[in-house]
C-alpha cells in the first residue's frame, strides 16, 4: 500500500510539470459542474410555472416560459463548451506526462547495469516501457476528469438538494457511505488479481518475445506443441487473473445501484408526501429526483472506471519499480587514461562472482602486450565471456584490477574505458535503416568515404553492391532480408569504422562459411595490426597466428602460449585442437 502511495505521488510529480494547463482544465471541469448541476433545477422553473398556471386556472405564462427555455439553452451550451475545454487542456497535460515518463524509462534503461537485463526476461522489460505506460496513460486520459467531474458533480447536487428540502437531502446522502463500503471491499478483494493480471502479462510478452526469436529453431526440431503448452499455461494463468479481476470488480455496479434505486424509491414516496401537504412543488421534486441521479451517475462511473484505475495502479508500481532499480554506480574519477593508449592490458589477481556463493573466477592474472593478439579458447561455461564483460566494465571484478597502460579500469569513466574498444559479437545485431547508417553507427559523423572503405575492409563491399540500393538498401526489423553472413561482415566493418583501440571478437566468424571465414581472416589481419585485440574462439582454425592463447577453464587458466608451444605441452589444449582436426587430417 504504502509503494503504491509512493508510486502515485511520483506519478503527480509528472502533472505537476504541467500545473498551469492542469489548473485550467480543473477550472473548466468545475464550471461544467456548476452548469451541469444547475441544469435539472432550471429545467424545473417552467415546469413549476406550467403546473402553477394550471391549477390556479391562470393563462400560461409563455414570456416566462420562453425565456426559462433559453436559459436552459445557454445553459447547454455552456456546460459543452466547458467540458470539451477541460477534456483538451486535461489530455495535453496527460500525453505531456506521459512523454516525460517514457523519456525518463528510456534514460534509466540506459543507465541500468548489464546485470539488471541478464536476470530479466526481455519481453518483461518492454511490458514496462509499453503495456503499463499505456495502461497509466489510459486511465489518466480517461478516468482523470470524469473523476474529478463526478466528486465535484456530487458536491454540487447534494449542495441543490439541501438547498430544495434538507430533511430529504439527509436520508439520500445514506447511499454515499453505503456506495463507499461496498466499493472498498470489493477494491480490496479485486486489486490482487489486477497485480497479477500484468504480472502475467508481461510473462507472457516475455515468453513469446522469446519463441518468436527462436521460431526457425523451434519448426526445426518440432517442439511447436511444447511451445504451445507453454504459451498455454502462461495465457491460462492471464485468463484466470483476468476473469477473477473483471468479475468481482464487475459486481461493484450494480450493488452500488441498487443503493441509488432504494434512494429513489424512498424519496419519490417522502416527495409525494410532502407535495400533499404543499411543502414542495413538483418542480423541485422533479429536481430532486434528478439530483439523486447526479449523484449516483458519478459514483456509478468512478465504480466501472474501477477496472482500468486498478490494472493502472498495478501498472504505476511496475513503472516506478524499474525506476526505482539500483543504477550503475556513478565512480568519481580518480585517473585519467594516458591521450595516447598503447594497448597494454593487465589482469591483476582478479577475482569475481555473479552470485556470491558461487564464485567462477578466483585468482586471475595475466599480462596482453600492445598489438598483441590474444585467444581465449575453453568449453562452454569456462569464463571466456565473462572476462571480456569484466574488460568492458560490464561488471566490476570483486577483488583485483584490470589496468589498461597501467591504469585501473575501476578508477576511470565506463564511457572512457568502452570508448577504447570495438566489439564484434557473436550474436550481429542490425537495425531497420539503411546499410550506410548501420554501418556508420560505429561512427555517427562517418564520411561516406570511410563508409566504404570500412566495408572494402571488412570484405563486404562486393556483397552490398550486389544488393538492390546498394548501401541505401533497407534492413528491415527482423534483419531477415540479409543472411547471417552478411549481417556479421557488417558489424566488423562498424567496428573498423569506429577506429577501436582495443578489438574484441566474440565467435566473429560462427555465422559464415569457410570462403567468408578466409576473408574474415584476411580482413582481421588488416584491422587487427596495431591493436590489441582478443578473440574468443570455439573453432580453433582462427587462432593458430595467435600471439598469445588462454586456455580456460572454471574461471581459471589452466594454460597459456601460442599455437605451437601449446601443441608441443600436449595438455587441454592438444586435446581440444585435435577433436576438432585429427579426424579430417587423417
Amino acid at each position: 500500500m504504502k509503494q503504491s502511495l509512493s508510486s502515485l505521488t511520483r506519478l503527480g510529480g509528472y502533472i505537476k510539470k504541467y500545473r498551469i494547463l492542469f489548473y485550467a482544465s480543473l477550472l473548466f471541469t468545475f464550471l461544467t459542474v456548476v452548469f451541469n448541476a444547475l441544469s435539472p433545477y432550471v429545467t424545473g422553473l417552467p415546469i413549476t410555472e406550467i403546473t402553477k398556471n394550471i391549477t390556479q386556472k391562470e393563462a400560461v405564462n409563455f414570456p416566462y416560459i420562453q425565456k426559462m427555455i433559453g436559459l436552459i439553452l445557454l445553459v447547454g451550451v455552456a456546460y459543452c463548451c466547458t467540458q470539451f475545454l477541460s477534456n483538451y487542456l486535461m489530455t495535453n497535460v496527460v500525453q505531456n506526462a506521459m512523454k516525460d515518463l517514457r523519456k525518463d524509462i528510456d534514460e534509466k534503461i540506459n543507465r541500468l547495469p548489464v546485470s539488471y537485463f541478464d536476470k530479466r526476461q526481455q519481453g518483461d522489460v518492454l511490458s514496462k516501457m509499453t503495456n503499463d505506460v499505456d495502461a497509466i496513460s489510459n486511465a489518466l486520459q480517461q478516468s482523470f476528469i470524469p473523476i474529478i467531474n463526478a466528486l465535484l458533480g456530487i458536491v454540487m447536487a447534494l449542495a441543490m438538494m439541501f438547498y430544495i428540502n434538507t430533511i430529504m437531502a439527509l436520508l439520500s446522502i445514506i447511499m454515499i457511505p453505503a456506495s463507499l463500503f461496498i466499493s472498498r471491499k470489493i477494491v480490496k478483494l479485486s486489486q490482487k488479481y489486477f497485480k497479477g493480471q500484468q504480472d502475467a502479462l508481461g510473462e507472457l510478452n516475455g515468453y513469446v518475445q522469446e519463441n518468436m526469436t527462436g521460431f526457425s529453431i523451434l519448426k526445426l526440431y518440432g517442439r511447436e506443441k511444447e511451445a504451445l503448452k507453454g504459451f498455454s499455461q502462461v495465457s491460462y494463468r492471464l485468463s484466470d487473473f483476468g476473469f477473477k479481476s473483471a468479475v468481482i470488480s464487475g459486481l461493484m455496479m450494480p450493488l452500488v445501484q441498487l443503493t441509488a434505486y432504494g434512494t429513489y424509491i424512498g424519496m419519490s414516496v417522502i416527495g409525494c408526501f410532502y407535495i400533499i401537504q404543499g411543502t414542495l412543488v413538483i418542480g423541485n421534486l422533479q429536481a430532486f429526483i434528478q439530483y439523486i441521479w447526479q449523484v449516483s451517475q458519478p459514483m456509478g462511473q468512478i465504480t466501472q472506471l474501477s477496472a482500468v484505475l486498478q490494472s493502472a495502479s498495478a501498472a504505476i508500481d511496475r513503472v516506478f519499480s524499474l525506476l526505482d532499480e539500483p543504477e550503475e554506480n556513478i565512480e568519481a574519477e580518480i585517473s585519467e587514461l594516458p591521450s595516447t593508449i598503447e594497448g597494454n592490458v593487465s589482469f591483476e589477481h582478479v577475482a569475481f562472482a555473479y552470485n556470491s556463493k558461487k564464485p567462477l573466477i578466483k585468482d586471475l592474472s595475466f599480462e596482453v602486450k600492445k598489438g598483441q593478439m590474444v585467444a581465449i579458447v575453453g568449453p562452454t561455461g569456462a569464463g571466456k565471456t565473462t572476462l571480456i564483460n569484466l574488460l568492458m566494465r560490464f561488471y566490476d571484478v570483486n577483488s583485483g584490477a584490470i589496468r589498461i597502460d597501467g591504469v585501473d579500469t575501476k578508477q576511470v569513466k565506463r564511457s572512457k574505458v568502452r570508448a577504447l574498444f570495438g566489439m564484434v559479437l557473436q550474436d550481429a545485431w542490425v537495425y531497420h535503416d539503411s546499410i550506410d547508417e548501420n554501418i556508420r553507427f560505429g561512427k555517427l559523423d562517418a564520411t561516406e568515404y570511410e563508409v566504404i572503405d570500412a566495408a572494402k575492409t571488412a570484405n563486404v563491399d562486393h556483397f552490398i553492391r550486389t544488393m538492390s540500393d546498394g548501401y541505401e538498401m533497407e534492413i528491415n526489423e527482423e534483419g531477415s532480408n540479409i543472411s547471417l553472413g552478411q549481417k556479421q561482415l557488417l558489424t566488423i566493418a562498424r567496428a573498423i569504422i569506429s577506429n577501436p583501440k582495443i578489438l574484441i571478437l566474440d565467435e566473429a566468424t560462427s555465422s559464415v562459411d569457410t570462403r567468408l571465414e578466409a576473408l574474415i581472416q584476411k580482413a582481421m589481419k588488416t584491422v587487427m595490426k596495431g591493436r590489441t585485440s582478443f578473440v574468443i574462439a570455439h573453432r580453433l582454425s582462427t587462432i593458430r597466428e595467435a600471439d598469445l592463447i588462454l586456455v580456460m577453464d572454471q574461471g581459471n587458466i589452466i594454460e597459456q602460449g601460442n599455437h605451437e608451444s601449446l601443441l608441443a605441452e600436449k595438455g587441454f589444449y592438444e586435446k581440444l585442437y585435435h577433436s576438432q582436426f585429427t579426424e579430417n587430417e587423417s
